[in-house]
């Protein structure tokens, strides 16, 4: 299991989110690659909520500015396409109220403590943040699958808070060394689903890329189902690097990459991740507002 790590050679660890900036070149992108100016946000977020209004067929959870925007720069400041995420993602959240009710995010330390998940302290060198999976280290016998969604969920949920996040989108690494048949059992069509509605179709956080290493025939395997579903634009950020950490190092700098992957960094590990973020009032009611349960010692205080 890896351990709780601070070490910070380089000076750029922070677990705590940023709730509030927005960095100049952030906003500079935003501008060139979403279309978004103060004047297109005001007026977006305006015919967004009109629109909800009009159809009246969905209740999202919350109507205020800062929450519909994280759905509208989710898909460009596009009307339309912004509507159809905002549908899907209270109805997944509908038909997957289990992910989400009186679930604490650091209940699930263990997922941590296998070091199936964790989630970089730090962004990489476009300001984006690393989340890894080594699903080889999942023992299903053990932990429920659905653990492993609360767990990716919830850390979605938290990045999303971010504006810098909602703007840049995050990077994903699928290590699939120990992958076996074992793991590709437990990986049915319903799964499938699932996993393609987090990653693409039903939540407002970008992928830019996703990085599987340590491939096998196993993964081939498992792979055939997802791939017919997959659409181009989400086949054009996938990236398979076999062993080869060098294919790895042209996307991701090694100076951002844990040892494993011939990086310089130490592990960090979920819980890590969610007993700093619990320490931050603010992101605790955020979270609780989404449906969480809080921590004990962090119970919203009403204001």
């Amino acid at each position: 299991m890896p351990e709780c790590m601070t070490e910070d050679k380089i000076g750029d660890v922070e677990a705590a989110l940023d709730l509030e900036t927005i960095p100049e070149d952030v906003k500079e992108y935003a501008r060139i690659r979403l279309g978004e100016t103060t004047d297109t946000r005001t007026q977006m977020v305006e015919d967004l909520r009109e629109l909800i209004y009009q159809r009246g067929d969905i209740t999202p959870l919350k109507m205020d500015d800062e929450y519909l925007i994280r759905f509208l720069r989710a898909r460009n400041f596009k009307l339309e396409p912004t509507y159809r995420l905002l549908q899907n993602y209270c109805r997944f959240r509908e038909e997957n109220y289990n992910f989400y009710e009186n679930v604490n995010p650091i209940d699930l330390h263990h997922i941590g403590d296998q070091d199936i998940l964790s989630v970089l302290p730090y962004r990489e060198q476009n300001g984006r943040r690393i989340m890894i999976y080594k699903i080889g280290k999942w023992n299903p016998s053990e932990t429920p699958i659905d653990d492993i969604f609360k767990a990716t969920i919830a850390t979605l949920e938290a990045g999303m808070l971010e504006p810098r996040a909602q703007i840049l989108g995050g990077v994903a690494i699928f290590d699939m060394q120990g992958l076996t048949m074992n793991h590709a059992w437990y990986i049915t069509p319903s799964v499938v689903s699932k996993v393609l509605e987090i990653m693409a179709t039903s939540f407002p956080m970008k992928i830019s890329a996703i990085h599987v290493v340590h491939e096998s025939w196993v993964f081939e395997k498992i792979f055939t189902m997802f791939k017919p579903l997959i659409g181009n634009r989400y086949k054009e950020m996938l990236f398979f690097h076999g062993d080869d950490m060098k294919s790895l190092h042209k996307h991701i700098e090694p100076k951002y990459l844990p040892v494993v992957y011939d990086g310089i960094r130490p592990d960090y590990g979920y819980a890590q991740w969610f007993s700093t973020l619990s320490r931050d009032q603010r992101v605790v009611k955020a979270m609780s507002e989404l449906g969480y349960a809080a921590p004990k010692p962090f119970e919203i205080q009403e204001t």
